[in-house]
């Protein structure tokens, strides 16, 4: 009759064991290299630190930015670019979320979205959205996001945000599946905006 609590003791250890954890970095752009620039719009990518080997591509053009993660693929790298239709920028701290082997297979970053009608020189307020990504192996040269957690709205954003990462990101198929909203959804999230390339590599 003991064996049972043993038994299911031990299995907790284990799922414990095999339960994801994070690690986060600090983006530099002044850090960065130029991969891309141009005068117009003006448009650049950048390839910046992440975590151990794993890069971070960071792209801005008209006051937008995108992130990808990971040994991304030419095409990748060259033509998607996934944001908010309104101006907004990414928060500089990035959290990977580490599978047992200890290689990030998703990435967690704070976007700051700003409400078109309150903008403006001196005023301008800002939703918080959360967005997981997948981070691009050499096997999968791809990383698009997964999913949106409104930092806002929802009491437990980050722990939410850590879900879907833990759940969806292993087997999110770039290019084919949607990305969700997860929780509460507030007014001030903004409407995504996504360009990915036509054929997955």
């Amino acid at each position: 009759m003991r064996l049972m609590p043993l038994l299911f003791v031990a299995a907790l250890a284990a799922s414990a064991a095999q339960a994801n954890e994070s690690a986060y970095s600090d983006r530099n752009l002044d850090a960065c290299k130029t991969l891309s620039q141009e005068d117009e719009g003006p448009s650049i990518t950048l390839e910046c630190a992440g975590y151990k080997d794993f890069p971070v591509y960071f792209k801005e053009g008209d006051l937008r930015q995108s992130q990808a993660y990971g040994p991304v693929g030419k095409a990748w790298l060259d033509e998607a670019f996934e944001s908010f239709g309104p101006f907004n920028h990414t928060n500089a701290t990035i959290e990977w979320r580490l599978a047992a082997d200890g290689k990030p297979v998703a990435a967690i970053v704070r976007w700051f979205v700003s409400d078109p009608e309150t903008t403006s020189d001196t005023d301008t307020r800002y939703g918080q959205v959360l967005v997981v990504s997948t981070v691009a192996t050499a096997q999968n040269p791809t990383s698009c996001v997964v999913g949106y957690v409104d930092a806002l709205e929802n009491k437990d954003a980050n722990i939410l945000a850590r879900k879907v990462a833990d759940e969806e990101a292993h087997d999110f198929a770039c290019g084919m599946a949607e990305p969700q909203w997860h929780g509460a959804r507030g007014r001030l999230a903004g409407e995504p905006m996504r360009y990915l390339p036509q054929a997955v590599e």
